[in-house]
């Protein structure tokens, strides 16, 4: 069995004012707060972004980075948005869970060639990792995220 070490800190982006903050591994990630606005680093809940923020987030997290394109008119994105809301509760703060209008940010729907939603795409270190279109339940998101390989 190969010994695998893990970084005794990781970069976290505030999902509020996003600055970078160092979380120690020794700390409960579900009470950290920023340094710089003091707002929670997770709260359970997916945040909406935009272009810079989902940026930010996408390159400069050590965690894997879960976006949701949706819009506003897709009935489908609408059925699945509690469903994502409930899976960001349960996994945080394993990951991040984004949310990206189409609507308010078509350059990045343009950046990354969506043509169906909902649309979720998972980057790790500001790569694609991988990317699952349609709407989902709770128990088939839950399964897909679980069996995609640690970070």
């Amino acid at each position: 069995m190969a010994l695998v070490l893990m970084p005794s800190t990781m970069k976290i982006v505030c999902p509020y004012c996003l600055s970078v903050n160092r979380l120690g591994a020794d700390r409960d990630a579900r009470r950290a707060k920023c340094g710089k606005c003091t707002g929670r680093l997770f709260d359970g809940r997916p945040h909406a972004v935009d272009k810079a923020a989902f940026d930010r987030h996408i390159t400069r997290n050590d965690i894997s980075v879960v976006a949701d394109f949706w819009a506003e008119w897709c009935g489908p994105c609408k059925m699945m948005a509690p469903v994502f809301k409930a899976v960001t509760a349960e996994m945080e703060p394993a990951l991040r869970f984004l949310k990206v209008d189409i609507e308010a940010e078509p350059a990045l729907a343009a950046r990354f060639q969506i043509r169906s939603i909902p649309m979720l795409m998972i980057f790790r270190k500001g790569v694609l990792f991988a990317h699952r279109g349609g709407a989902l339940d709770r128990a088939t998101l839950r399964a897909w995220l679980a069996s995609l390989p640690a970070a």
